[in-house]
Parts: C-alpha cells; structure tokens; sequence
C-alpha cells in the first residue's frame, strides 16, 4: 500500500499547493494560453494521482483485479509492490471508484445542462430571426436580432452562430465589430465551452478541493484574456478595448460597485496598456514544465515496476 499512499499524499499536496503557487506567478496575464495549458496539466496530474492509486488499491485488495492490471508483467514486477491486501486498499479502492462515478455524473449533468441551455436559445433564436427562404443552416452565421442593449454572443455547436443585437450594431464602429467577432471565434475554435464545463462540473463535484476551485474561477478569466489576444492581434488592441466598452458601458461594470462581468474593466486596461509578453523561449520552457507535471504520477506509479525490471 506504499504507492497507492504517495499517490494520494502527492495528489493533495499538488491539490493544495498548486493553486497558491500559479497564483504567485506573474506570467499568467502576460501568456494566457500558457497558462491555460499549466492548469488543465496540473488538474490531469491531480486525477491521474487518483485514478492510478485507485486501480493500485484495487489490485492490493483483490485478487482478480491484480491479475487484470499486471497481467502481461513479470513476476518480478508484481512482488517490487509488496501488495497486502486488507480492508484499507479496499476501502480506498471503493472510495476512489465512488468518486469517479460522482464526477462523471456530475460532468454528464453540465453538459446535458448546457445543452438544453444551447437548444433553448437556438429555438429562441429561429423564432426571432427565421431562416430565409433557401437558406442552409449550416456554416457559421451572423444573425442580426432587435435589441435594446448591446450584445454579442457566440452559440456553439454543429451549426455556431454569432448573435448580435440591433444595439451592438448602432454601438460598434468601424472595425470593432470585427474584433468582437473575432474574439467569439476565438472561444470557439479553441473549445473554451469544454474548459468551462469540465472546470465548472469538478468544482462543483468537490467544491472543497482548493484545485478545481481555482480551475473554474482562472478558466473563467484566462479564456477571455486569451480570446482579447486572439481578437486584437487581427484588428489592435485599441478597437478590441474600444468594442469592449461600447458593449458593457450601460451594464454597470464600470462603476464602483462589483458586478458579475467586473473582469470587464481589467481586460481593457490590459488591452490599452499590454504587459511585455514573454520570450520565446521561456515559453517554450513553461509549456514543457507544464506538459511534465502529469509525469509525475506515473513514474510514482511504475516506479516499483521499473526497478524491478532494471
């Protein structure tokens, strides 16, 4: 039960210490899209940790799972891990499998959720901008529909749209419609609806786990910095700032008192005054020390193993 142990003594440690460690950092603003990747590895190095040391557990506490998982391994292999047995590696086994199960369900759930959500508004949508006589559904579109205030939106799927309001148009001058379609394509093309979802289902599964709660709240944050890139590296980073103004300047996010979107007012500070982005070559290195963290678990894991074979 050695290995199972250091795998979850390694997948709290990183569930605790990770969070606190990116936020020291001062690099995530300046390089979002590496920071996105540093999170997703460090939230698959958390879950391998778990999974491993539940199938380990498992393999410790029965039998038959034992000769399933080292079934193509040496002897030699299988006695480098000192299995037990007892009433403990059943017991995490079990536990571990129960919160697997909790996390898928709780995964499905936001996605069945999101896509109810998703055909709500498309029926909503055909209702207020129908498709014109021989016109195709499909490939993306623009749909212009009346509106007070000013909104964009882009609704994902087999057949995206792009949703403006009739405000938003009389708003956005020049190339700032471009820009705000821009940075819609760049949540979708980038998949950042996936991100959100899985981020907001393992919050919600483990609402205490110090991880998934910074996973959620930094996606939230990093694909909207991510996608102002994507955005202004095509049209500037004035008329993105600018688009995102003329968009959220009746909402109240400019006031002194917080709202939902107060993100609103640092993304285009961010925007009119750019931090330096970082060299080419430390990005390279942070992406491949990001890439290297969900290493870890396994080498803990086929450590014993690979002793026994060296």
């Amino acid at each position: 039960m050695m290995v199972p142990a250091a795998l979850l003594l390694l997948g709290a440690l990183a569930a605790v210490l990770a969070p606190r460690l990116l936020a020291r950092t001062d690099w995530q603003d300046r390089e979002p899209v590496v920071a996105l990747w540093a999170w997703q590895c460090v939230v698959v190095a958390v879950l391998l940790c778990c999974v491993l040391s539940m199938a380990l557990s498992a393999a410790a506490a029965w039998q038959a799972v034992r000769g399933h998982v080292f079934a193509p391994a040496p002897h030699s292999v299988v006695e480098a891990y000192a299995f037990t047995g007892g009433p403990w590696a059943a017991a995490t086994a079990v536990a571990l499998a129960l919160g697997g199960v909790w996390t898928a369900t709780v995964l499905a759930r936001e996605v069945a959720g999101a896509r109810a959500e998703r055909r709500r508004r498309r029926g909503e949508l055909l209702l207020r901008a129908p498709l014109l006589p021989g016109e195709k559904p499909d490939g993306e579109r623009l749909v212009v529909i009346e509106g007070d205030r000013p909104d964009a939106r882009w609704l994902p799927g087999a057949t995206p749209r792009l949703v403006v309001t009739t405000a938003a148009l009389r708003r956005l001058k020049g190339q700032q419609l471009d820009a705000v379609l821009a940075h819609e394509q760049g949540h979708a093309r980038a998949r950042h609806d996936w991100l959100l979802h899985s981020s907001a289902a393992l919050a919600t599964a483990f609402p205490r786990v110090p991880v998934f709660a910074a996973f959620r709240d930094e996606m939230h944050r990093l694909v909207e910095l991510a996608a102002d890139d994507m955005a202004s590296r095509r049209f500037g980073r004035l008329t993105t700032a600018l688009a995102l103004v003329e968009l959220n300047e009746d909402s109240g996010v400019f006031g002194p008192c917080p709202t939902p979107r107060a993100h609103v007012p640092q993304r285009v500070d961010r925007l009119l005054t750019p931090p330096d982005r970082l060299p080419p070559v430390r990005r390279l290195k942070l992406t491949a020390v990001a890439a290297l963290v969900p290493v870890v678990p396994v080498l803990v894991a086929f450590g014993p193993g690979l002793r026994a074979l060296g």
